[in-house]
This record gives structure tokens, C-alpha cells and sequence, in this order.
């Protein structure tokens, strides 16, 4: 085969595009790439992580050609060039960091070895310095060095001395190069096609692909037991859940890009005691979810990822009855954990965290220390419940307490219940209806019309007899039969007459989210074992916080999205455009980090397994992909026509951020 094999040094490659010895065929798409791709292989580069090899053609036709995405314009060649086939995106990029392009501002953070594209926060941070001033030819580290410590006197010089050594070095970093020759162009075309036809797979892909290959018959086990749980309501134990329960399992923490290596690793017995391991510890759990918490359905949990340390717990504790103490304690952490969102964000460093500590002497204490909660009595406030929505797991909290409350169907006097078929399935409907709440001059907003403390838990039937009704009309009904005082009671519905009025809407909820709040209080302390110590109650961080997104979108445009932020005595608003807000889910699902304008401003877009985070004004907005995509769908039915979007002037965003979960946007 007539394939030359070399190795040559970044430095060396960036020279040779500069000088025209490398170029781009026209078979080759455009640059794509966005700066947090950019980032993250400098990274790569930086920690020593394999970044793939390079294809070239040699050939002794003239092909036609196009521009390389490097700002400037190519120098002629003096020798023959070769043509890239495969890695145009990450030469290019390394050109352009390299020679301080525009659009690869990429800095590094001397003290956490972070990487990412420069923002008005970095630029600010003298902890932040620019790739380009490091690994440039001829850039000097001793000034830098001196310059960073006198900022951040804190650093020791030597370790900024040794992380910038490392972070030059980039330049001498090789790549394995191959160079097809006698080829001619038809072939060289079907090869490169071939090359670039593939799909980045998602880490749990990966899993299950490297599970299939190490394990013979892994995916019918996996599938028998998936339906074993969807015939009892938990369809989302499907297999993706179950991959990630097993890799958890064997590897003692969450999926990352190279759990594959670790699973061809691990040897059969491994793989087996893993297995056995999800499969007991499930068979404890869910009956425990089921029976005492009277989570009948696994769609009203707000993390499933929460199940995963529990399943280690049960699945490998020894053969003995489990105490009622501990079996509180158990669900007393799944409630807070869902509500603190332990999840929302960096999944594989909390289940690093969580899994071990399952293991350990004392699992239910060590879990609630992970938490920050081993201490304090954790109390649900009004201010607690204040812009939550359908997606917060106060939702959840919300039916529990509901259902513990004896709720029924208004009407119809049918137990509220997550497994009810047809006509009497339970869904969530608005109390004050939405029709009634948006015409009104009170300018009530989205967020405040969808407001959890709005939502009761009945079923469609009876949500027809309400239509756009007011609650001052269709309480008391002379067609229908009343709804009583206890009635209301029961779904902590205040039944006070002039709250049922649309102008005392606010009143409403603040009343509401009181009764609310006492009940799920209430609820928690039911499970918090008796060994916690009473101390002060841990508030919840994001408490009085919000998030809102309008979209605005016509017929010929895809249009803009209004962001407003509250939280911690700050509010701020921008916009971004949706169309790219797709992108960004979409790269995700391929596992690709992409960028994203909001505000005026190029911020990172990041992916960890399946989770998406995306910097959002004073927060940090994460997710699932899958909770991404229910939020663009949402965002499209509910589109404002675009000659009413608002004109906002950019304002990034330059201080820090809070997580906050993508479930609880509105």
C-alpha cells in the first residue's frame, strides 16, 4: 500500500501552513470548529492526551484547492505540498492559537489548569493568561512568571513555572502523520468520504458498544431487565440507565470519555458481581421508593442518576433485614439529593463522591455528609418555592405531599395517582388558568403564571370543567358538585374567597407556596433519621432564584431568545439566538463541546457524558440533553411573534456563576 509514515512537531506543521507546503483540497468542508473545541485540544495537548493522527496526499497533479480558515493568505510553496485529508479542524486551530487569531483567544487558569475561550470574567483574572503569550516562539516564561505571582501572590512561582513549561511544550508535541501517494484524485475522494463519515458516540454508547465487545450477551440481560421494570412502571430504567448503573458499578464512579479503557480492563468476574449487584440492589430499592415513598412511577423523579450510589448500597450490603432507621435514612438523602440537585452538573465527580461513600462503614451518614446536610435540619420555606416550576423537584416533593395528604380528583373523587390510565390519568393543571392570568393588566409574567405553587394534580376530564375558567367561578360551580374546604385541603389549596380572584393572584401563591412549604417540611422530617444532629437549617442556594426564556420567532426567521436572571439581589436579561441554541443541543448529543452568543459575548457550551451546561448571565445553566430538547420544544410552542422581541443592549455577564438546573427554566 503506498502510505509513507513520519512524525512531525506542531510547530513545524503550523510553519509549514503559514508557508503554503500544507494545504486543504476542495473535497475538505469549512472550519467548524468553535473555541471550546479549541480549548479542549489544547488540553488534550496540554495533559498529554492521545489527539489523533493526521492524513495527507502527496500527489503530482495540481488539485484544486481552498483557503485555509488561518486569517491570512498562504505563502506559494517552494517544494511539493501536501494535500490534508484528516485533522484540517485541529491544525487549523493550533494555527490559530499559535498566531493569536481573533477567534482563538483560548486562556489558560495557572492555578486550576482550566482552559477556555477568553470572556469579560478571564480577561479581569490575572489568574487567566493567553495560550498565545506561552507557546509563541520566542516568548520568555520568566516575566510571565513574575508578572502572575506578583497578581496572585498566593501561587508558589515555582508551580507557575513548572504549569507554563508545560503548557510551551505544546509546541514540540508530535503528531504521527501518514501520506498516501499514487493515488489518484477518485480514490482520494472515496477515502476521504470514508474517513470523515463518522459520528462521534456519546460516552454511553461507548459504554454499551465496549460492554457488547467484552461481554457476550450483555445487551439481552440488559434489555430482560429494562422490560422487567417498565411492566412496573419504571420505563426510565431503560438501557442507557442500566449501562451507566453497571459501568457505575464496576468502575466506582460515573461514565467519563475513558470509562471504555477500564471496562476492557476489567476482568469477567468484575462483570459479573457488578451485574448482580444492580440487579439486587434495584429489587430492594424500587419497592422502597414504591411502598414508603409512594413513588409509584419513575417519570416523577427529577434524577434518576440519584438512584445509582442506593443501588450500590442495597445491591452489595449483607443479606440482612434492613432496619427502619436506615431505610429512612436512604430515602431521606434520595429526597435531598433530588432537590439540591446533586446531579445537575459534574455527574461523574458526584458519583466518584456517592458510590464510594455507599460502599463505605457507614453509607446513610457518609451520603449525607456528600450532601453538606450530615448536621442541619433541612427546611423547605415559601422563598424556597418561589419560581419554581414543572421541571424542579419541588414538582416532585409537591405530588408527594399531595398524595400523603389523601388528594383526590376533583369531581371525581379518584385517588391522585401516577399510574391512572385514560381519562383518569393524573396530570398537572393551572388553578388560576393560563388564559385568565396573561389578558390581565397585573402583567403577571411566564414564570409567575406557571408557578409550582399554581399547579394541583388532577386528571384532563376534570381540567375540561374548568377550561379558562376563574377558581372564583368553577370552586362553586351550581352545576358541579362543590369543592370543599377539606377538599382543597388536601392539594394545600388556601380556601380563602378572595384569592380566587385574578387580581389577588400573587397573594394566591404567596399563601399557597406557605402551605406548601410546611407540608413538604413536614415530609422530610418524616424520613430524617434520629441520629442527625439539630442544628441551623441549611438553606437552599438557589432559593428566589429564576431563570426565564421567551422565545420570539416568525414564519422566515428562527428567531431570538430573551433571557431574564434573578437571584441573589441581582437581576440581568440578554439575548441569544435560537437556531444556535440547537446547534449547541445537537453537538452535545454528539458528544461535542460548541460555543454559544449571549449577550454580545462568545461563551463555552459544555458536555460531560450526557449533561450540558451553558453559562446563562448569573448562571450556570445544566442539564440533560433530553431536558434541553423538552425545553426548546416547550420554548416553540409558546413563541412570541418576533416584531415584539424587545431590543436589549449587550451586557455580558462578569462575576461569578451559580448552577442551576435547565428543569427549573421557565
Amino acid at each position: 500500500m503506498p502510505v509513507e509514515k513520519a512524525e512531525k512537531d506542531i510547530q513545524t506543521l503550523v510553519g509549514q501552513i503559514t508557508s503554503g507546503d500544507i494545504k486543504l483540497p476542495e473535497i475538505q468542508r469549512g472550519y467548524v470548529w468553535k473555541p471550546t473545541q479549541v480549548a479542549k485540544l489544547i488540553e488534550s495537548l496540554y495533559r498529554g492526551y492521545p489527539t489523533g493522527s493526521l492524513l495527507f496526499w502527496r500527489t503530482d497533479e495540481i488539485p484544486t484547492t481552498r483557503g485555509i480558515a488561518i486569517g491570512t493568505a498562504q505563502a506559494r510553496s517552494a517544494v511539493q505540498p501536501l494535500y490534508l485529508l484528516d485533522g484540517q479542524q485541529r491544525l487549523t486551530s493550533l494555527h490559530r492559537v499559535l498566531n493569536d487569531h481573533i477567534e482563538a483567544q483560548i486562556v489558560f487558569n495557572v492555578e486550576t489548569e482550566a482552559f477556555q475561550n477568553q470572556s469579560a470574567a478571564t480577561a479581569k483574572d490575572p489568574r487567566w493568561i493567553k495560550v498565545y503569550e506561552v507557546a509563541r516562539p520566542g516568548a520568555k516564561q520568566f516575566p510571565l512568571v513574575t508578572r502572575i505571582h506578583a497578581a496572585v501572590p498566593s501561587l508558589d512561582p515555582d508551580l507557575i513555572g513548572e504549569r507554563l513549561g508545560q503548557l510551551a511544550a505544546i509546541r514540540s508535541r508530535p503528531f504521527h502523520m501518514e501520506v498516501l501517494t499514487e493515488y489518484p484524485y477518485d480514490e482520494i475522494a472515496q477515502i476521504f468520504v470514508r474517513v470523515n463519515s463518522g459520528r462521534p458516540l456519546k460516552t454511553s454508547d461507548l459504554a454499551l458498544a465496549t460492554l457488547s465487545a467484552r461481554w457476550n450477551g450483555i445487551l439481552g440481560k440488559l434489555e430482560d431487565e429494562a422490560a422487567y421494570w417498565a411492566q412496573r412502571h419504571y420505563q426510565d430504567l431503560d438501557i442507557p440507565f442500566l449501562t451507566r448503573a453497571l459501568t457505575g458499578t464496576v468502575l466506582g464512579r460515573g461514565l467519563s470519555t475513558w470509562s471504555h479503557g477500564r471496562l476492557v480492563a476489567a476482568s469477567d468476574e468484575e462483570l459479573e458481581r457488578g451485574w448482580a449487584t444492580v440487579q439486587r440492589g434495584l429489587r430492594h430499592l424500587i419497592p422502597l421508593l414504591q411502598q414508603n415513598l409512594r413513588v409509584t412511577n419513575s417519570n416523577l423523579i427529577s434524577s434518576h442518576i440519584a438512584l445509582l450510589p442506593l443501588i450500590v448500597l442495597l445491591g452489595e450490603r449483607p443479606d440482612v433485614p434492613l432496619d427502619q432507621e436506615t431505610a429512612n435514612g436512604i430515602l431521606y438523602w434520595f429526597l435531598l439529593a433530588n432537590l439540591r440537585n446533586r446531579y445537575s452538573g459534574s455527574t461523574d465527580t458526584r458519583l466518584g463522591q456517592d458510590i464510594p461513600a455507599a460502599r463505605g462503614d457507614e453509607p446513610v451518614r457518609q451520603l449525607l455528609g456528600n450532601l453538606g446536610v450530615r448536621g442541619a435540619h433541612l427546611e423547605v420555606t415559601p422563598q424556597d418555592l418561589v419560581g419554581r416550576t414543572v421541571g424542579s423537584p419541588y414538582f416532585f416533593l409537591s405530588f408527594l405531599v399531595a398524595k400523603n395528604a389523601g388528594a383526590r380528583d376533583w369531581w371525581y373523587s379518584t385517588e391522585i395517582s401516577a399510574t391512572a390510565e385514560a381519562g383518569q390519568k393524573i396530570e398537572y393543571h393551572h388553578i388560576h388558568p393560563q388564559a385568565t392570568l396573561k389578558s390581565h393588566g397585573n402583567g403577571y409574567s411566564k414564570t409567575e403564571i406557571n408557578d409550582l405553587a399554581n399547579l394541583a394534580f388532577i386528571s384532563a376530564k376534570a381540567n375540561r370543567k374548568i377550561s379558562d375558567r376563574s377558581p372564583s367561578l368553577y370552586f362553586v360551580d351550581p352545576g358541579l358538585p362543590p369543592l370543599t374546604e377539606q377538599e382543597l385541603a388536601a392539594h394545600f389549596v388556601p380556601y380563602d374567597e378572595p384569592l380566587r380572584h385574578a387580581d389577588a393572584y400573587r397573594d394566591f401563591l404567596n399563601a399557597r407556596r406557605a402551605l406548601l412549604a410546611e407540608a413538604m417540611t413536614k415530609l422530610l422530617d418524616r424520613y430524617r433519621p434520629a441520629w442527625l444532629d439539630e442544628t441551623a437549617a441549611v438553606a437552599d442556594p438557589l432559593a428566589g432564584s429564576s431563570l426565564e426564556l421567551v422565545l420570539y420567532q416568525s414564519s422566515w426567521d428562527t428567531g431570538r431568545v430573551v433571557v431574564k436572571a434573578k437571584g441573589h439581589g441581582v437581576e440581568w436579561e440578554g439575548t441569544f439566538g435560537f437556531a444556535e441554541l440547537e446547534s449547541a443541543v445537537e453537538a452535545a448529543d454528539g458528544g461535542l463541546d460548541s460555543d454559544l452568543e449571549i449577550a454580545g459575548e462568545v461563551l463555552p457550551v459544555r458536555v460531560e457524558s450526557d449533561t450540558l451546561t451553558i453559562p446563562i448571565g448569573p448562571f450556570l445553566a445544566t442539564g440533560t440533553i433530553d431536558a434541553w430538547r423538552k425545553t426548546l420544544e416547550r420554548e416553540k410552542a409558546d413563541a412570541q411573534p418576533l416584531s415584539q422581541c424587545p431590543v436589549i443592549p449587550p451586557r455580558p455577564w462578569d462575576g461569578e456563576r451559580t448552577p442551576f438546573p435547565v428543569t427549573s427554566i421557565e
